[in-house]
């Protein structure tokens, strides 16, 4: 670590240099928000742990509609599918049969295909936001504003959260990922390719924000190769020492302090990630391996596509996971647009329109970085897995789309994940069923009651990724109402 001369260091001791230190700092403690600088720091270390671990979760905001996603293929249950979608319905000729199950693929999730038949991929059927196990007669009893019941269902932000949180209260300002990271206690943090949401704020830190291939991540003139022109490592020196002098002469005000020392932290992070932030395919420094994977999402040295360039960045990262000491890691990427009110097909064709684009996105990103991990070596330590808003309702609306729904179904894929086989129950095809939260006619549009919850469905993750039964509970306060604390897929 290099340091400053000591007569500088003696010179920020005058008092009135101290005062003006104190104004600074301060100032920018406040254009800040606050926020601790050790939530920017990650874990030094010089050799890949052997029991590494990284989640990646991949939030669909908007709402998918996981039931156009994975479809009954047996005669009864895809009949009565077809007789509700109408238009948005997929003929069973059109699915990709998932081998061993009644259950087909749309046919834009192609790609994810051979991870079913590897073992890799497994769906889990109706998970949503819950406070503890609740039926339809339980929902239709419970009084307004009941804690049994998530707040604000079927609205976009507060449902965001309650996935974000793994719990019933819209207010929370905490994420389950982030709850864990803090576990950890060596100083991690989620890391966020996408806008962060709630999933990786825990009560002292938030997520570590990472631009795309190709950016600038840190200080102009600070990052390591401009560090060689000696007018630029006299101002990172200068830096380092305005911030170590900035920790020592707080004169007790801990926000001055902390400042510092989070400053300071923000150009070592930058340091250690910049270079690898930076590498864009094909560029010195790319992993031929994961350059390789990515080939088809790639146009003249470019990543196209909302996913593919933050999944790029996750698996630049995880490749470099040795030199980084990261041992428990978890990542936020996501994709937009799955509010599908209106031309969810388009012309009644379930095979065109704005969702069969998304999941054929989705699905090419998902396969490019399992095929990265798989040619890491790293297939096994990773587990990616879906989020969303809530599914969309059963029946569609005039407008060839869906409306705000509850339970939805979602993808867990992995070298550690029990794929091959379906996970949860699928619900009952049925307007007004025992699934439906509907009674009266203008409410019959299968808004289903999740039969798992966030919080089991988080617990089985994070199980996996290293928490105990005590820790769990910790992270996820609301698991404790569920007999069933993990669903099995991991």
């Amino acid at each position: 670590m290099t340091h400053a001369p000591s007569s500088r260091l003696a010179s920020i001791q005058d008092p009135q240099r101290r005062r003006w230190l104190r104004r600074a700092l301060g100032s920018g403690l406040a254009a800040l928000g606050g926020v601790p600088l050790a939530s920017l720091l990650l874990p030094g270390g010089n050799a890949r742990a052997a029991d590494a671990r990284a989640l990646v979760c991949v939030f669909l905001y908007g709402g998918n509609d996981g039931q156009n996603c994975i479809v009954p293929l047996d005669a009864s249950r895809h009949a009565a599918y077809a007789a509700v979608r109408g238009q948005l319905a997929l003929g069973q000729a059109r699915l990709l049969p998932l081998s061993g199950s009644d259950y087909g693929l749309h046919p834009a999730l192609a790609p994810l295909l051979p991870l079913w038949t590897a073992g890799r991929l497994a769906p889990v059927f109706n998970v949503g936001p819950l406070v503890r196990p609740l039926d339809k007669p339980g929902f239709r009893a419970a009084a307004q504003g009941s804690a049994d019941v998530p707040q604000s269902l079927f609205s976009h932000s507060d449902q965001q959260l309650l996935w974000e949180d793994a719990g019933g209260d819209a207010q929370a300002r905490t994420g389950w990922g982030g709850r864990a990271m803090a576990l950890q206690g060596d100083g991690g943090v989620v890391i966020s390719l996408g806008s962060g949401g709630r999933f990786g704020v825990s009560e002292r830190e938030v997520p570590l924000q990472l631009p795309g291939p190709g950016a600038v991540f840190g200080a102009l003139g600070l990052q390591p190769s401009e560090l060689a022109w000696a007018p630029n490592l006299a101002r990172q020196q200068a830096l380092y020492a305005i911030y170590a002098e900035a920790a020592l002469q707080a004169d007790g005000n801990e926000q001055i302090a902390a400042l510092g020392r989070v400053h300071r932290s923000a150009f070592q992070t930058a340091q250690r990630l910049g270079a690898v932030v930076a590498v864009t395919p094909g560029a010195t420094g790319s992993v031929a391996a994961i350059d390789q994977a990515f080939a088809g999402l790639t146009q003249d040295g470019e990543l196209q596509g909302q996913l593919a360039p933050q999944l790029y960045q996750v698996a630049k990262l995880l490749a470099a996971g040795g030199s980084l000491g990261l041992s428990r890691q978890i990542y936020l990427v996501e994709q937009g647009g799955y509010d599908t009110h209106a031309d969810q097909v388009l012309s009644g064709n379930a095979l065109a329109g704005q969702h069969a684009e998304l999941l054929a996105e989705l699905a090419a990103a998902l396969a490019a970085f399992d095929a990265a991990m798989q040619s890491l070596g790293l297939g096994g330590q990773v587990t990616v897995f879906t989020q969303s808003d809530f599914g969309r309702t059963f029946l569609p609306n005039s407008s060839l789309g869906t409306d705000h729904a509850w339970g939805n179904h979602h993808l867990v894929l992995g070298g550690a994940v029990r794929g091959g086989q379906t996970w949860g129950r699928y619900p009952e095809l049925i307007l007004g069923g025992t699934d439906d939260v509907g009674v009266d006619d203008w409410e019959l549009q299968g808004r289903w009651i999740p039969s798992l919850s966030v919080a089991q469905y988080a617990a089985t993750l994070l199980s996996w990724w290293g928490l105990d039964d005590a820790q769990l509970t910790q992270v996820l306060p609301h698991l404790a109402n569920f007999a069933e604390r993990r669903i099995g897929f991991l």
